[in-house]
């Protein structure tokens, strides 16, 4: 541990007028952040946004030693890091939430291009592309996405209890089973699991594939992967109220399957990741 804090310290000391820029950056914009972890706390989708900063820059930190100083500094991190405090300037003025917020990585992210150089920023690059995973998507694109997932999951799951002889009906996003009514809300549509996987698949795609074709195969598939998983848990859970008891449904299997197809849906992502990595070996 005390390695650890001796190269901290002397690379704070190092590199400490970046990291003054930074602290100002951030000062500037503490209601910013405080609304940003409001969010985190109040909606589920994006609990795992505590974790995002972190895991950055743990990302940052692995790869320190491949950093190398002196650099020349890059006009395009200029750039950025202008159009960022603009974005900053007007997202706050229209309370553009998403706006300012993105405008805020944007800002990090071009400060820490303009200081690094082109050449050390290829290396760190995905420790600030990560960040945007802590934003919540924009309300007019989530809610537009949410619906069509909530009749996709509802559509699906009814066919299939139909094939697997669970007697029931379909209207919209309502499945009407004997004793029992399921209505697939916007919590059920898959897109909670859908941006954390996502977030997970970005994370593992980079540490663990080689190239860039696979991180971005895995990445993709991260998308039927999360819906697939939640038709499971809707299937699941209406057999349970069927065959079982609608109490069960509504207590036991609404609260644990969400956990339990979450770990599914990692455990699939996981085994997608080792296929991607696997290589044939010469006979």
């Amino acid at each position: 541990m005390s390695e650890i804090a001796t190269d901290l310290k002397v690379h704070l000391t190092k590199h400490r007028f970046p990291y003054i820029l930074l602290g100002l950056v951030a000062l500037l914009n503490i209601q910013l952040l405080w609304g940003l972890i409001g969010d985190w706390l109040r909606d589920g989708n994006y609990s795992h946004g505590f974790l995002v900063i972190p895991v950055s820059i743990f990302l940052f930190w692995r790869k320190r030693a491949e950093i190398k100083f002196p650099a020349p500094v890059s006009r395009t991190g200029f750039i950025f890091f202008v159009l960022g405090c603009v974005g900053l300037l007007f997202g706050a003025a229209a309370s553009e939430f998403f706006a300012t917020r993105f405008s805020l990585v944007l800002t990090i992210t071009g400060l820490a291009l303009y200081y690094m150089g082109n050449e050390n920023f290829r290396k760190v690059w995905f420790a600030f592309f990560f960040l945007i995973f802590m934003i919540p998507i924009p309300a007019i694109i989530y809610y537009s996405a949410t619906m069509p997932l909530q009749l996709f999951a509802s559509k699906n799951t009814s066919a299939i209890l139909h094939l697997i002889g669970v007697p029931s009906s379909r209207e919209g996003n309502i499945i009407f089973l004997p004793g029992y009514t399921l209505q697939v809300v916007e919590a059920c549509s898959g897109l909670r699991s859908l941006v954390a996987l996502l977030a997970l698949a970005a994370l593992m795609g980079n540490l663990i594939l080689p190239g860039k074709i696979r991180p971005l195969l895995l990445f993709v598939m991260a998308i039927p992967v999360a819906i697939l998983v939640n038709i499971f848990r809707l299937v699941v859970t209406a057999v349970g109220a069927y065959a079982i008891s609608p109490k069960l449904a509504e207590d036991f299997l609404h609260e644990v399957s969400g956990i339990l197809v979450f770990v599914v849906a990692l455990l699939i992502m996981i085994a997608i990741a080792g296929l991607l990595k696997w290589k044939r070996k010469p006979l």
